[in-house]
């Protein structure tokens, strides 16, 4: 069975990284290591993920695009799972990923969604079908195949292998969706509609916290512009199937 690395960017959360690493260690297919990056925090978030066995790692540059891809830089499983410090994943999360990579050997990427805990119901019930569900309605015509969703999703160490010297790491950004636009013709994502976790509500608290990150999706956008434009990537995908076609008709 291939080793997961679990990577959990944070900074000064370390109430709920406790209940993140507590969910991991109640996993029915344990990490292979857990990589908590630390990013400029001054509470205890590095010493309770010391204590729980994780490996931490420092970012002194904050911001979620910089501590991710350094947790990614750092992993040495051959599937790198992601979550955020206020995940809370089910105990057969792991396990889930681990046959889903076993079971297709062409699968790059796997990605699933989540619930919402804290807050109110009404809260919860839009995040899920409009912030959520909406980003997945909206995106993955635009990519030309689901994006993955950074409090939930796991990819081959390959991938970041190939990925990570180009994408964006600068603030004001979604680092998720960044990375889902540096996806190669040629990788398959597969979103997994089982493959849930709980998430904090607390971007629905405020409204300048909602506004806030929604406000990142056009500037992520507009760095891949124009040359990631949906007909492009279209094209692309066309022009890399037609090569494969090719290349089988001749072998």
């Amino acid at each position: 069975m291939p080793s997961i690395s679990v990577v959990i960017p944070v900074r000064n959360d370390a109430a709920m990284l406790t209940t993140a690493l507590e969910s991991l260690a109640a996993q029915t297919r344990p990490p292979d290591e857990v990589i908590v990056v630390d990013n400029g925090s001054s509470d205890a978030t590095a010493m309770i993920a010391e204590r729980a066995g994780a490996r931490v790692v420092a970012e002194p540059h904050r911001g979620i695009p910089y501590a991710s891809a350094t947790g990614y830089d750092n992993a040495r499983g051959a599937i790198i799972a992601r979550i955020d410090a206020d995940t809370v994943c089910p105990p057969g999360w792991l396990a889930r990923i681990e046959r889903t990579f076993d079971r297709d050997p062409g699968l790059d990427m796997l990605t699933g969604g989540a619930e919402f805990y804290g807050g109110n119901a009404v809260a919860r019930r839009l995040g899920r079908a409009w912030y959520i569900g909406g980003m997945y309605w909206a995106v993955t015509p635009y990519l030309g195949h689901p994006p993955v969703f950074g409090s939930n999703f796991a990819m081959r160490r390959e991938v970041w292998g190939e990925l990570g010297g180009e994408v964006h790491r600068v603030n004001g950004i979604h680092d998720d969706l960044d990375l889902s636009l540096h996806v190669k013709p040629w990788m398959h994502v597969e979103y997994d509609p089982h493959l849930m976790v709980e998430i904090s509500a607390r971007p629905f608290d405020t409204w300048d916290g909602l506004t806030r990150r929604l406000s990142w999706v056009l500037p992520t956008l507009r760095n891949h512009w124009p040359e990631d434009a949906p007909w492009h990537r279209r094209a692309a995908r066309r022009e890399w199937l037609e090569e494969q076609t090719e290349a089988q008709a001749e072998a």
